[in-house]
């Protein structure tokens, strides 16, 4: 090589950029396998509810029920996903619920070509899409943290991060594209596809002798009992389920009527939304390179509330777009922009804790079961924003909504010690050993 090309390259210095959990080639497939599926899930996200509000004139509380469909299965069956979680192989779990769910969407272009598309076919797809992710999610973070550690979390879930934004920089635009191209149930073809794409990547991952089942095989009441219990004996623990329970309340309820927010009440086209959500993206990614920085300056636990506040900022923000077509884009936008910017710095926290916190023989069921307790709300937030969107309006809706996380913050401070947390904790271990797996995860 030349010298003088050498020293270009060694400027770039492409140690650095490929430092970390990037020369690690188990995260390195994880991580691509989500990015496909958050590009994908980018389209659904858009397509779902203009599939319901635009093809089938669904009304608001009928979108409403939709988002509510697909987090149902997180109450009906999260507990059991933990037992499911520790008692399995958890890279067969995360390829069969991709494929599951790539087959539940392929049935909603299926059908809007044979034209018997209905609401309660739109239902069913979104309740088995919410059940693959009741059960793959958490064997997805278990497999995660038993490839990368402990000691990696925040910067694994950073990267994850990463990929999140970069779907979400680019995503919605190419969303907003395709649907305004095929029609929205036709672009819901390309997230079907983006799951296939995740399984055939993830069977690449050799196997390791970690990956066996932990758990042994005894009463499932028993092993939920377990989950449940550690929860509630970790303050840190529970007061995350309660605290992020009330708030995903809240964001479901935002959800179900963001959309049809931007397309009926401002006049937005499939493609005119797609874009505003782009700036989102860049909110996202801004978070997931800061947020190790505000964590070493402020702490984790002032962080992720800080966070939790700032949602409630950003949706007052969206509510208030209105005025000519140039501006009400401009405020939407920024809304969408502080919104991911304050949630992904919540959020990074909140994953980096609640697995941190996790005693590993019990780390497959407190995960589920805290996404399960997390995320049991979330049905009501979906009926409950739907019906004051159907009743009061979209706009009142959404500056109600913007309320609750603004008083939720103070609560937290005043009844738990999240507040308090700098750092990330050493998780506590049963005091009942004898009743755990013998082996660990790592």
């Amino acid at each position: 090589m030349p010298s003088t090309l050498r020293t270009a390259v060694s400027g770039l210095r492409p140690s650095r950029w490929l430092a970390g959990l990037w020369r690690n080639p188990d995260f390195l497939k994880l991580w691509g396998s989500l990015t496909i599926t958050h590009f994908g899930g980018q389209i659904t996200f858009l397509a779902l509810p203009l599939t319901a509000a635009l093809l089938l004139n669904a009304s608001a509380l009928e979108v409403g029920i939709l988002t509510a469909m697909g987090a149902l299965p997180y109450p009906l069956f999260g507990l059991f996903a933990g037992v499911l979680v520790d008692r399995a192989k958890k890279l067969p779990v995360i390829v069969a619920m991709d494929v599951g769910r790539g087959l539940a969407l392929l049935a909603i272009p299926f059908c809007a070509w044979f034209g018997v598309l209905t609401m309660p076919l739109l239902y069913a797809v979104n309740f088995f899409v919410g059940l693959g992710s009741v059960i793959g999610w958490p064997a997805y973070q278990v497999f995660m943290t038993e490839r990368v550690g402990r000691a990696n979390l925040v910067e694994a879930n950073a990267k994850i991060g990463v990929a999140d934004s970069a779907a979400q920089l680019v995503g919605p635009g190419i969303a907003g594209a395709l649907i305004q191209a095929l029609t929205a149930p036709f672009a819901i073809l390309v997230d079907a596809m983006s799951f296939f794409v995740s399984a055939w990547m993830l069977r690449g991952i050799p196997a390791r002798e970690t990956d066996a089942p932990k758990a042994r095989r005894r009463a499932v009441g028993r092993e939920i009992r377990e989950g449940v219990a550690a929860i509630w004996r970790n303050p840190t623990l529970r007061a995350l389920v309660w605290s992020i329970g009330l708030w995903q309340m809240f964001r479901h309820a935002f959800v179900a009527i963001v959309v049809i927010f931007g397309a009926r009440v401002l006049g937005f086209s499939a493609g005119h939304v797609g874009l505003l959500f782009m700036a989102a993206g860049v909110g996202s990614l801004m978070a997931a390179n800061i947020t190790e920085r505000l964590n070493r300056r402020y702490g984790m636990g002032p962080t992720m509330l800080a966070g939790m506040a700032g949602s409630g900022v950003a949706w007052l923000v969206v509510a208030s777009a209105a005025g000519p077509a140039w501006m009400a884009s401009a405020i939407f936008g920024a809304g969408l922009f502080l919104l991911d910017l304050t949630a992904m710095v919540f959020f990074i926290n909140y994953l980096s804790l609640r697995q941190a916190a996790t005693p590993d023989p019990l780390l497959g069921r407190v995960t589920a079961t805290m996404i399960c307790l997390t995320v049991a709300t979330a049905p009501l937030g979906g009926l409950g924003g739907g019906w004051i969107a159907e009743h009061w309006g979209l706009r009142t809706a959404m500056t109600l909504l913007a309320v609750g996380p603004l008083a939720l913050v103070p609560l937290v401070l005043r009844f738990t010690p999240l507040g308090l947390i700098r750092e990330l904790p050493q998780p506590q271990e049963p005091a009942m050993t004898e009743s755990l797996a013998e082996e660990t995860t790592f």
